[in-house]
C-alpha cells in the first residue's frame, strides 16, 4: 500500500480550497493597501497641480464638455479605452495561433493609434479629480505610458521581422495594462468619481 498516496477526502479539498482563499485574500490586502498608501502619497502634489491647471487652462472650448462625456452623462475614457485594451489583447492571442502573425502585428499598430483619443478624454477628466483621485490617477497615466512603450517596441521588432522580441515586448505590455486597468479601475469605481465628473 502506497502511504503517499494524495489524500481525497472533502476535509483536504476544503484545505486546499481554504489555502487558495487566503493567498487571493493576502494579494487583495496588499493591493488595497498599496493603493491607500499611495491616495496618501503628498510627493507628486506640486506637479500635480501644476499639470491640472495647465490641463484646465487649455482653450478647448466645448470640446472638453465633450472629451469629458458630458453630452452622454458619462466618461468617454472608458469607453475609448476598449479600443487598445481590445486590439492587444486580440494581439496576444493571435500570437499563440500559427500564421496569424501579421494579423497581430495589424492589431498592435491599431491599439497604438487608439491610445491618442483614449488618453486625451483620461486627461480631460484628471484635471478636475481631487487629490486622493488625482495621485492614483496619475500613477494610472504612467503605466499607461510603460505599456504604450511596451507595445511600441513589440510594433517595432514585428515590423523589423524580429516576431519573438516582437511577442516578448506584447507580453511585457499586456502586464502593464493589466496593472493600468486596475488602478484606473480603482479611480472609477473604488473611489466612485466617474459617473460624478460627468453630471457636474
Amino acid at each position: 500500500m502506497n502511504t503517499h498516496a494524495l489524500d481525497t477526502s472533502p476535509q483536504a479539498g476544503k484545505t486546499s480550497a481554504l489555502q487558495k482563499t487566503s493567498a487571493l485574500d493576502t494579494a487583495a490586502s496588499w493591493w488595497l493597501t498599496s493603493l491607500d498608501r499611495l491616495e496618501r502619497t503628498t510627493a507628486a502634489d506640486p506637479a500635480i497641480r501644476v499639470l491640472q491647471r495647465t490641463i484646465r487652462a487649455l482653450p478647448l472650448g466645448d470640446v472638453r464638455e465633450l472629451l469629458r462625456g458630458r453630452p452622454l452623462g458619462h466618461p468617454v475614457h472608458p469607453v475609448l479605452v476598449q479600443v487598445p485594451i481590445g486590439c492587444w489583447l486580440s494581439a496576444g492571442v493571435l500570437d499563440a495561433v500559427p500564421g496569424a502573425h501579421r494579423a497581430a502585428t495589424t492589431l498592435t499598430a491599431v491599439g497604438l493609434v487608439g491610445v491618442a483619443p483614449a488618453a486625451i478624454a483620461g486627461w480631460a477628466d484628471w484635471a478636475d479629480l481631487p487629490p486622493e483621485q488625482a495621485r492614483v490617477g496619475l500613477a494610472h497615466a504612467a503605466t499607461n505610458a510603460v505599456a504604450v512603450t511596451c507595445y511600441g517596441l513589440s510594433l517595432a521588432a514585428r515590423l523589423g521581422g524580429r516576431s519573438v522580441r516582437g511577442r516578448l515586448w506584447s507580453a511585457a505590455g499586456l502586464a502593464a495594462v493589466a496593472v493600468t486597468g486596475a488602478l484606473g479601475g480603482h479611480v472609477a469605481y473604488r473611489q466612485a468619481v466617474g459617473a460624478d465628473a460627468a453630471a457636474h
